[in-house]
């Protein structure tokens, strides 16, 4: 089944519903083809593959909501699941907020392209993928006698999608995605420290050498050899670039409506205010060629847009989605994160350093929460001491808590090296005078 196809059965779905009771309908076919390799000590441990075909239907009837799927795309079938689903959304509590988003939210032009697929996804060879994963291991095993185990890994996927809303939507997307990864276990004494890498996009061609890839991952468990914890204080905080996501948590679940309309936002009512140093500019770009995260509407078919979010500290904008968007009285301008990119700075991570006195350069967040609601956080924390512009040593075990409110102001320089390989496009960070606990 093809797109035009699944768009006409999507249709077909749409109008059966309507024709047994229900006001509004939006109806989902997709399509996904997934396949895994792991090799470990040149054998594989994994390999799979698998398709997958369903249909998701959300019903709207007389104000009352329900969502229903399904793998059987049989119509004979069909016509007694939709029966049955528009029947059984009649026995549920009405909510007057319950609605198909507002047609004139929809994209009125789906020409643009976004680089999302891959015409050659078929033309990779099971042997390729295998020889891949293979390569990966041998190359991080041949990094250091250290090395106690290691595993190379491959996977693929191909997705298509249509979207039919009864009140004028029809879209369809198809996008591809390739990635290899690598995993370490080193011996340390009594302890075994483990890393890891990976790499890949949209293309096949996306993935970089694999040999860099095992030597990445061997590098990346390595180099946590000899950790330990250090005296508690004040340091200065240089975060990975590949880390650094982690920390717009405290951001993107306080900026949604749900967390507005629930009161449970350290951000309500700050909209146009201070929220951050003026170092920070966040932009949501859902049109960049190839994205983690690009896209022409989000799952609720409402029109893509880029936004900037923050602007030199300032919040200027949130993720209102349809259903929380009509209970705050706010237009919905999507509920959720497409990529996210920084105003750069001008100096990459080899540079900031060495402006560091007292530092610790964090690569990694072992746990801990943000509380979306005081903006509160503890996380734990490993990576590098800093000392007079140099890494000495590997720390662990370290913690760093406090409020995003003063947190955020704490940063003082993005760098200009984003990582590629995430939705989030984030550079290495530095914060001044942070709050270490530790011995």
């Amino acid at each position: 089944m093809n797109n035009k196809e699944r768009q006409e059965l999507a249709l077909w779905a749409v109008e059966y519903a309507q024709k047994k009771g229900a006001s509004q309908v939006a109806a989902s076919i997709s399509k996904a083809r997934e396949s895994e390799v792991e090799v470990r000590e040149q054998k594989i441990e994994v390999i799979k593959e698998s398709t997958t075909n369903g249909l998701s239907l959300s019903i709207y009837r007389d104000r009352k909501y329900s969502n229903h799927s399904t793998n059987n795309l049989d119509k004979k079938e069909l016509e007694r699941f939709i029966s049955e689903a528009v029947a059984s959304t009649q026995y549920l509590s009405a909510d007057e907020y319950r609605a198909l988003p507002d047609a004139a939210l929809y994209p009125t032009d789906l020409s643009r392209d976004l680089q999302m697929l891959d015409p050659g996804f078929e033309k990779v060879t099971p042997e390729q993928k295998i020889e891949i994963a293979k390569t990966i291991e041998q190359s991080a095993l041949a990094q250091s006698d250290k090395i106690i185990s290691a595993t190379g890994g491959y996977w693929d996927s191909q997705s298509e999608q249509v979207l039919v809303h009864s009140n004028g939507l029809m879209a369809e997307k198809t996008s591809t995605f390739f990635g290899a990864s690598g995993s370490v276990t080193v011996k340390d004494g009594d302890a075994r420290p483990s890393g890891g890498d990976w790499a890949g996009g949209r293309f096949f061609k996306d993935i970089p050498s694999v040999e860099s890839i095992g030597q990445q991952a061997a590098e990346m468990a390595l180099r946590k050899i000899g950790q330990t914890k250090i005296a508690s204080g004040k340091y200065d905080m240089l975060i990975e670039n590949r880390t650094a996501g982690r920390l717009l948590y405290m951001f993107m679940g306080p900026m949604s409506a749900r967390a507005l309309q629930q009161k449970s936002s350290y951000l309500e009512g700050k909209l146009g205010q201070q929220i951050a140093s003026p170092a920070l500019t966040l932009i949501d770009d859902p049109f960049i060629p190839g994205g983690f995260a690009s896209r022409l509407y989000d799952g609720q078919g409402i029109a893509a847009r880029e936004r900037v979010m923050i602007e030199k500290g300032v919040l200027k904008d949130y993720y209102i989605d349809n259903y929380y968007g009509r209970k705050l009285g706010m237009t919905p301008n999507g509920g959720s994160t497409s990529n996210i990119r920084f105003q750069l700075g001008n100096r990459g991570f080899n540079e900031m350093v060495k402006e560091v006195k007292s530092g610790i350069f964090v690569t990694a967040f072992n746990g801990g929460n943000a509380n979306a609601t005081t903006g509160d956080f503890s996380y734990g924390v490993s990576g590098f001491l800093i000392e007079d512009g140099k890494v000495v040593k590997p720390v662990n075990e370290m913690n760093i808590s406090g409020n995003a409110n003063s947190f955020w102001q704490q940063l003082s320089e993005l760098g200009n090296d984003p990582y590629a390989y995430s939705s989030v496009l984030s550079p290495t960070l530095l914060f001044k005078d942070i709050d270490f606990s530790g011995l």
